[in-house]
């Protein structure tokens, strides 16, 4: 027998196929789905059901049909691209300079979800290759199907303090359908409900997977007390890793002339981040690194370049309304905390004092019918002095920390939200549509 003749046995076909189905299914940890194999067997063995009853049967001689062959292929193309999303990889567009210097606006991303475990979909029924909207913005999925959240064992190291980690924006659940991509919670906060709704609205409602897909740097992990000191993080009183991409805004002094725009692009500052305020004279708000902060400073028309850090109560006597958890703690972006970050199974005291930190996670996030009545609180009606929370939950900051709205502005993550990790540009276009050749197949290393 030839090796050709071996590999088209159609018992070798089976036992090939049936071990990789086995083993999926025990990925899974759902017993039922091992009934499919009597589907494998039927395909590789029997092939008495015609399962691909969509495809053209030409009989000998008979001419290829061109239309039809193109539908085989491109439902062939669904269904293996449609698994490869839920279970391995999925593409997503950096739609923000959040976590410049790191990823850039306009970078395309392979997701890795085995890293982490890759969830099953609780709103299975979706329109191919779309997350929550197509056709100009219009709904692309049914929640008549839901699904519990479960999540399948990692293929990886797991989630760790310092990863990149792609989530579905936890405020995200509900929005306004005039300006979908800002957080609905901050439009009520600032200029109330009503008004928010009749000038923005109408309001739209998503489930938890269905949210917008952001992009940030992990920086509590469940049961840790964080706080940022100066625009550092601290995490249980100890300095955490300034990363090489992460970047501040600087007010830049010079001596009454412009820095060259070739220049500060060299420095990985943004054309469209670039303002020169010749009363100044220089920039209010360059946003550099570390590193770039150090070449810049060594410019000889620059006088000088100091890190801008907001000081309470900020710009505004509400700004404490933008900052969570919304209420007046003296918190700013860049003096921020103490918190702790809830895990998985421990109990916390409820107080009139930290119920702010933990009202949505209760009734939100975890589903009870929380109530507070003046200092005493009540989940499904049973008076509560305790809550012991039923997942984990994380910090997330932007590597852009002076441009980014992350768990400073809206609180923690919820371990449901968590989608997975960057793995690979394969194609980046700056504002202006060109390619940056430098950044395709560029692995996103976590640190």
């Amino acid at each position: 027998m030839t090796v050709k003749e071996f590999f088209s046995n159609k018992w070798v076909k089976f036992a090939f196929w049936g071990i990789l189905y086995c083993l999926w299914v025990i990925w899974l940890k759902s017993p039922w789905w091992f009934l499919g194999l009597i589907v494998v067997f039927d395909m590789c063995v029997t092939k008495k059901v015609n399962w691909t009853f969509w495809k053209k049967r030409y009989k000998e001689g008979e001419k290829p049909n061109f239309l039809l062959d193109w539908l085989d292929a491109i439902i062939f193309a669904v269904i293996v691209v449609t698994f490869i999303n839920i279970f391995f990889f999925q593409s997503f567009k950096i739609p923000s300079p959040s976590m410049e210097n790191t990823l850039m606006t306009g970078d395309y991303l392979f997701v890795d979800k085995m890293r982490y475990g890759p969830r099953i979909p609780e709103t299975p029924l979706t329109i191919p290759f779309t997350h929550n909207t197509w056709l100009g913005g219009r709904k692309s999925y049914s929640e008549a199907v839901k699904w519990d959240y479960r999540r399948l064992k990692p293929l990886g190291r797991g989630i760790r303090r310092g990863d990149c980690v792609v989530f579905n924006f936890p405020h995200g659940d509900t929005i306004l359908a005039r300006v979908p991509a800002e957080d609905y919670y901050a439009h009520v906060r600032i200029n109330g409900r009503e008004y928010s709704q009749k000038a923005l609205g109408p309001v739209i409602a998503r489930p938890a997977d269905k949210t917008d897909h952001y992009v940030k740097r992990l920086v509590g992990m469940p049961g840790d007390s964080l706080s940022v000191e100066g625009g550092l993080v601290y995490i249980n009183g100890e300095q955490q890793k300034v990363y090489d991409g992460i970047q501040f805004t600087y007010k830049v002094v010079t001596d009454g002339t412009p820095i060259s725009r070739m220049a500060l692009e060299s420095l990985g500052v943004d054309r469209n981040q670039i303002y020169y305020d010749a009363n100044l004279p220089g920039y209010p708000a360059l946003p550099l690194t570390m590193a770039a902060h150090r070449e810049l400073s060594k410019m000889s028309n620059v006088v000088s370049a100091t890190v801008n850090l907001e000081t309470y109560p900020g710009d505004y006597l509400d700004s404490y309304k933008m900052i969570f958890p919304f209420d007046d703690r003296g918190y700013t972006r860049d003096n921020y905390g103490p918190i702790w970050i809830p895990a998985k199974g421990a109990t916390v005291t409820l107080t009139p004092d930290n119920i702010a930190f933990y009202r949505r996670i209760i009734s939100v996030y975890e589903h009870n019918n929380f109530e507070q009545r003046g200092e005493e609180f009540f989940i499904d009606g049973q008076k509560v002095t305790e809550y012991t929370f039923k997942q984990d939950y994380y910090f997330m900051m932007g590597d852009n920390r002076h441009n980014s709205l992350d768990s400073r502005y809206w609180g923690f993550v919820p371990e449901d939200h968590i989608v997975g990790t960057p793995a690979l540009i394969w194609l980046s276009r700056d504002s202006g549509g060109k390619i940056r050749w430098r950044r395709i197949f560029k692995f996103v290393l976590n640190q």
